[in-house]
């Protein structure tokens, strides 16, 4: 650490040639599976490069030539070579090493058995769910949490706000409409401390879906239930209400909103109850519809799914808990506004999170809610699937079809119709999102599935092994595999920078998240107190990284941005920089993303 606070990476600095380079799987390659790593370097430097891999003990176990060219990165590093590492199956520590015209070293990566090296990183994300935690029931961890925002216990109701066309001001003072309510607990969105209905559902409805393949991973049945709980809070089934959001997200020069204030979640209780703080000791509680009134169909989809995915959870041990959660998803399901029209709601101001489509969520909910009435005999299970199918050729016809992620949840209901009986339709649109990734990843020097000049680059590319691991399993069909394989290793280092998007996980990962706790009670240098397992956007377009957030009660961390530099290229940059919160921010979706990919491909 030097300077304030500041910290580099101790990375390669190669003067004004750079040397060749090696991107690998840091977190490690499954033993029977396909394995590539990528050399970058200039023509000259890899026109007659070789490969080794050894061991821990420092013994060759593989070489072979570097393979053909996959096109120039950037000017500095103008070839990019393959590496085929599959016939290493052996399970152990490996690095891989240049040889011949180039000389280069690997980080460290692991080969070994699927369950084992996916349930460490399952693992490690729960742990990043627990790191979120608000309200009483905290999970202290590395970052030492403490309870906070308590007085949501007893939380206000407002009409939706209103702002200005850029989402950035409140235009209007918040009218009140109801309350007290009761909506602690939940997780945290993202680095700041909103929770959001729209967030929270995507990501319990990918734990649950995760606990069906993994159901041994520590704590995640535990940290599914804490999501699950706060939903419940956020349904109000007796008026009929659901409630979105969780404080203000943008406020006004009067009001002062969470991301105006740079703190730990715990300083909020101790604020004042007036003045421009109000917002922040007393949060907002906004709803999405009125009292009875249709519920904007992407959050009613939903949230419908996540309710029946804890009925399916329940029914074998506690089928009267089960047919409860069946009750709850049924009634959120039927009020969904079906003849929708304009923008849908998803938070406050939709600019955070704005979503086009809403077919794919109520899809979503039907094929949950036929799974779920199927195990507890429930005779609806065949409308409710005859809807989903309904739901799904609708969605295939619109012109808002997009591959998993927060805003399309598609993939996940694609694969349950699936297993609801023969769904062509849903079967080609899987391999339409798949193809559309491979055809995009050929064309790609580093074989990248996913658009890295714009924002989600890392939790789409998790989307696309979740979506390939899930159409073999719904399918039996496995010609995706290789590509799944190829996708998880971009986003855990075999990408142009060479760094895992997924904090603590191998050698060189971030170390400045824009994350309040972790920035404030954690550690500056990646070693110690860590938001572990947080997955983050990782790459972005160039343009969208002109300005950077700072507060004065920010810790300054800044790491290896002289080196990144050298890695941009394609129109992308990448920081590690506390306020470069369009690279290095973690979200709750962007990490339940990647537990389930890794716990599908564990299964």
């Amino acid at each position: 650490m030097v300077g304030g606070g500041t910290v580099w990476y101790a990375l390669p600095s190669h003067g004004t040639q750079p040397g060749a380079v090696i991107r690998v799987d840091q977190a490690g390659y499954l033993a029977d599976a396909s394995k590539e790593a990528f050399a970058m370097g200039s023509e000259d430097q890899l026109a007659g490069a070789h490969f080794e891999v050894v061991d821990a003990a420092g013994g060759t176990v593989l070489d072979g030539r570097a393979g053909p060219r996959t096109g120039a990165w950037n000017g500095s590093y103008g070839s990019v070579r393959t590496l085929d590492l599959s016939a290493l199956t052996r399970p152990g520590t490996y690095r891989l090493r240049l040889t011949g015209t180039a000389t280069a070293e690997s980080p460290s990566f692991k080969v070994a058995p699927a369950a084992e090296l996916m349930k460490g990183l399952a693992e490690d994300n729960v742990r990043f769910f627990q790191a979120q935690r608000d309200g009483a029931d905290i999970v202290p961890g590395a970052l030492d949490r403490k309870p906070s925002h308590l007085t949501d216990r007893a939380a206000t109701v407002y009409a939706a706000p209103h702002y200005d066309k850029d989402g950035t001001e409140l235009k209007e003072p918040l009218r009140k409409v109801g309350g007290p309510v009761d909506v602690s607990g939940g997780w945290f969105d993202a680095g700041d401390f909103l929770k959001f209905t729209h967030t929270a559902a995507y990501s319990t409805a990918q734990l649950l879906l995760a606990q069906r393949s993994l159901p041994d991973t520590p704590g995640l049945a535990a940290e599914a239930r804490h999501g699950l709980d706060w939903l419940d809070k956020m349904w109000d089934g007796r008026s009929g209400t659901l409630y979105a959001q969780v404080g203000i997200g943008a406020g006004s020069k009067d009001v002062r909103s969470d991301h105006d204030v740079w703190r730990l979640p715990q300083a909020d209780d101790a604020l004042e109850a007036a003045g421009p703080d109000r917002m922040l000791k007393n949060r907002p509680v906004f709803r999405a519809n009125a009292p009875g009134a249709p519920i904007s169909p992407n959050l009613a989809g939903r949230v419908a799914a996540v309710f029946a995915l804890a009925a399916q959870t329940d029914a074998k041990d506690d089928p009267d808990r089960a047919r409860q959660w069946l009750l709850k998803a049924a009634a959120v399901y039927q009020q969904a506004d079906t003849g929708h029209t304009g923008a849908l709601v998803t938070v406050f101001p939709a600019s955070f999170y704005p979503e086009d489509s809403w077919l794919d969520d109520m899809e979503f909910g039907a094929a949950e809610l036929s799974l779920a009435a199927k195990e507890l005999g429930d005779a609806r299970a065949v409308r409710w699937q005859g809807e989903a199918g309904d739901w799904a050729r609708k969605y295939i016809a619109s012109d808002a079809r997009g591959t998993l992620g927060v805003a399309d949840v598609s993939a996940l209901a694609h694969a349950d119709l699936i297993k609801l009986g023969p769904a062509q339709a849903a079967t080609d649109d899987l391999r339409r999102q798949l193809g559309d990734g491979e055809r995009r990843a050929a064309k790609d020097p580093l074989r990248a599935g996913a658009v890295y000049t714009d924002f989600d680059a890392v939790p789409h590319t998790f989307g696309l092994v979740a979506t390939a691991r899930l159409y073999a399993q719904a399918t039996g069909d496995h010609r995706y595999d290789a590509f799944a394989e190829q996708q998880r290793g971009w986003a855990l280092g075999a990408n142009a920078w060479g760094t895992s998007f997924m904090i603590g996980t191998g050698e060189v990962f971030p170390h400045c998240p824009e994350h309040q706790a972790a920035n404030l009670a954690g550690s500056l240098t990646g070693a110690g107190k860590i938001l572990r397992g947080a997955v983050v956007n990782g790459p972005n377009g160039s343009g969208k990284l002109t300005e950077h957030n700072s507060f004065d009660q920010m810790r300054s961390c800044e790491a290896g941005t002289a080196e990144w530099k050298r890695f941009d290229g394609k129109d992308a940059r990448y920081l590690d920089h506390v306020g470069a919160w369009q690279t290095v921010e973690p979200a709750d979706d962007f990490t339940s993303t990647a537990l389930l990919a890794f716990a599908l491909t564990a299964a």
